[in-house]
């Protein structure tokens, strides 16, 4: 992987804007295909991983079932159709489903313990994405987080 104007094989472009904007979504799908590599030995999408990953932070905080409303709301890609996500790691195991019982409208979710090995092997697998910042200093990294939260911070 070189320069972006390199992968991408465009030489020039309109401006510094567009570059930008053009080297973020490039990047992004760069990141997200090298995640869903790693991900695919433990048969999971990154989006299906994302799921895991949310009900393990909810559960931790409060031991308790979280709504797939709630998990739909802290969702990466606010996109994702998280009752089909939901449906797959049910099938597989992963997650237990419950109706609430003060709103039997309102479906809760647990992961179950083939779940909760599923998601620590996967992300022992993912700890290796750590190495793609190698290099880059911890004051530069903090700059770029703060770029980012501006841009989405931003009224298009």
């Amino acid at each position: 992987m070189g320069t972006l104007g390199e992968d991408i094989k465009q030489a020039a472009f309109r401006n510094a804007e567009q570059k930008a904007g053009i080297n973020i979504m490039y990047t992004a799908n760069w990141l997200r295909n090298k995640v869903a590599v790693m991900l695919k030995p433990h048969g999971l999408s990154p989006e299906q991983y994302n799921v895991l990953r949310i009900l393990r932070i909810l559960r931790g905080q409060n031991g308790v079932p979280a709504s797939v409303k709630l998990v739909n709301e802290r969702m990466l890609d606010p996109m994702s159709n998280v009752s089909r996500l939901v449906d797959k790691l049910f099938n597989s195991g992963l997650v237990e489903r419950k109706i609430c019982p003060s709103d039997r409208r309102q479906v809760e979710l647990l992961l179950t313990s083939i779940g909760i090995r599923t998601l620590e092997e996967a992300d022992e697998s993912l700890k290796e994405l750590g190495n793609i910042f190698t290099g880059i200093s911890e004051e530069r990294l903090e700059l770029l987080n703060e770029i980012l939260d501006q841009l989405r911070s931003e009224k298009l």
